[in-house]
């Protein structure tokens, strides 16, 4: 059996611009690959500054990007968009910024929509029981217990 070579620092970095230019990755997501290559520590500094210069890496374009994804097909609120960012290393400046430019229109119509959806899967009758499934599954998304607690408040009040 064969024993895994290491790569080159070249190579790395070649491999590492190829990801980034397929799709959006962050300095740790790079990090996490350089280890995962078996890459000696002291060249993943090395790596990542040179993607940042050559703007392979843009953690505020990362930032943005995400939390668009997010929302948009994941169906996520801001709270978790947050946590997830805080967890890649994502400067919390860079993480206001993206959350700012989320549309507040398009962030309460998603919120609305995924508690109507859940309403129909919801068999209960008792309207307290109701009110607190809804407001349990829209913080499990990571939404902002203001924003459930009036939403659900219309929802229930228009069915």
């Amino acid at each position: 059996m064969k024993k895994k070579q290491t790569i080159t620092e070249k190579e790395a970095l070649i491999k590492a611009q190829n990801m980034c230019a397929s799709q959006e990755k962050c300095k740790s997501e790079i990090r996490k690959k350089l280890f995962d290559w078996k890459l000696p520590q002291k060249d993943h500094d090395q790596i990542i500054d040179q993607l940042v210069k050559d703007q392979f890496i843009d953690e505020i374009r990362y930032a943005r990007f995400f939390a668009k994804d997010k929302l948009t097909y994941n169906k996520w609120g801001k709270i978790k968009i947050a946590y997830t960012l805080k967890q890649k290393d994502i400067p919390e400046d860079y993480i206001q910024t993206a959350l700012d430019e989320i549309e507040e229109t398009d962030y309460n119509e998603i919120l609305k929509n995924e508690l109507l959806k859940k309403l129909k899967s919801i068999k209960d009758t008792d309207e307290y029981t109701i009110k607190s499934k809804l407001m349990r599954f829209a913080a499990s998304r990571g939404f902002e217990s203001g924003k459930i607690f009036d939403m659900v408040s219309k929802i229930i009040e228009n069915s």
